[in-house]
């Protein structure tokens, strides 16, 4: 089996591409092509080493050592020719070229998405007016709509990099972003799951908690809620399957809240080792009928054509370090997120609210069980 690499070329917009890098008869090989099925393709359209290297604006010794070095690196012979008549590929080398062309002819939409969006980000990149944000957040149903409206609205890019919401603000810390996104139910007491996990990564003056949503978290199930689940309680029944976010997602954190306050534990719930990574996959999980209920976010519950059942109500908070308050994307998208027409965007989604959106917040009046004093153990 050999291995692929993909490369790509990164030229000017008078830049004429190299003949080597594109035939006439394929030009989608200026995206993605190998020089071999190059040389493959003009000795093919040409019959002749010599008409291969006019074509291809290459000496004819270039071209010859080019065919010799990879019938020896492939163990195959490429060309096939006898004195006085046309050069032809040989079996082998027709096949390798129909592969090519039979592989870039199945993939030429996504070739052609990747090539937009490589362009995209290079004309980001070129543009002086436009502004990135590189952001770490935990998965969120409203975060890809502000990506866009901020994008078309206010030349703003978030670079939105999925993951939990520890991992997010472990990015913030370690200066890997510009903002992290991660929510939390904020009446949590000093010595709760909460406070345990989030606590040491916040601190007062180093971070700045920045309002964005408010949103509804609860047990998904199935339409019509046939097993009556309507509370965790429920979820301790023999023989009910259940779903959940794996360690190091606010929602697993919010989960272990909940569990907490009323006196349950894991092991009473079956299935509390089975995890998926998102809210839209484990609500996909109990559509298919492979769990009985799972616990996440209303709108993928909805998405879904699912049961809802609200248990909390949290808050999820951007985030960037007090000296980054001021850095004109981070202010630029602080009045984004004040915009009545964004807030509205917001108020759309099934169990979201724009409270406080765009507001920037007491860390410690918003989030009680931070304190200064560490809590004795």
């Amino acid at each position: 089996m050999h291995k692929i690499s993909l490369n790509y070329a990164l030229v000017g917009d008078r830049t004429t591409p190299s003949t080597s890098a594109a035939t006439d008869s394929n030009p989608g090989a200026q995206d993605l092509h190998h020089p071999l099925m190059t040389l493959l393709d003009a000795i093919h359209r040409s019959g002749s080493i010599s008409g291969a290297a006019r074509l291809l604006g290459l000496s004819y010794r270039h071209v010859w050592g080019e065919l010799k070095r990879w019938e020896i690196e492939l163990g195959h012979t490429l060309v096939v020719w006898a004195k006085g008549q046309p050069a032809t590929l040989s079996p082998f080398g027709a096949k390798l070229l129909w592969a090519e062309r039979h592989a870039q002819a199945r993939l030429a939409p996504q070739i052609e998405a990747m090539r937009v969006e490589l362009q995209r980000a290079f004309a980001i990149a070129f543009d002086e007016s436009a502004g990135v944000i590189p952001m770490y957040a935990s998965h969120d149903h409203a975060l890809p709509r502000l990506r866009e409206w901020v994008q078309a609205r206010h030349r703003l890019h978030l670079d939105i990099q999925f993951t939990g919401s520890v991992d997010a603000l472990a990015a913030l810390n370690e200066g890997r972003c510009l903002l992290a996104g991660f929510h939390a139910l904020t009446a949590a007491p000093l010595r709760s799951p909460t406070a345990r996990v989030y606590r040491p990564m916040l601190k007062p003056g180093r971070h700045k908690l920045i309002g964005f949503a408010q949103r509804n978290q609860g047990l998904m199930v199935a339409a019509g809620n046939p097993l009556d689940i309507h509370s965790l309680h429920d979820l301790t029944r023999p023989g009910l399957r259940f779903v959940h976010r794996p360690r190091g997602t606010g929602t697993r954190v919010v989960l272990e809240e909940l569990l907490a306050a009323q006196h349950l534990k894991p092991e009473q719930i079956g299935g509390f080792d089975r995890t998926e990574p998102s809210h839209q996959a484990a609500a996909v999980v109990v559509a298919s009928g492979n769990a009985d209920a799972a616990f996440g976010i209303e709108v993928a519950a909805l998405d879904n054509g699912l049961d809802f059942v609200p248990l909390a109500r949290e808050n999820y908070f951007l985030v960037t370090l007090a000296a980054q308050l001021e850095h004109p994307h981070v202010a630029a998208l602080l009045r984004a997120l004040r915009e009545p027409a964004w807030q509205s965007i917001i108020e759309s989604i099934p169990g979201y609210s724009a409270t406080g959106s765009g507001e920037v917040l007491s860390l410690r009046a918003v989030l009680p069980w931070w304190t200064y004093r560490k809590p004795k153990t």
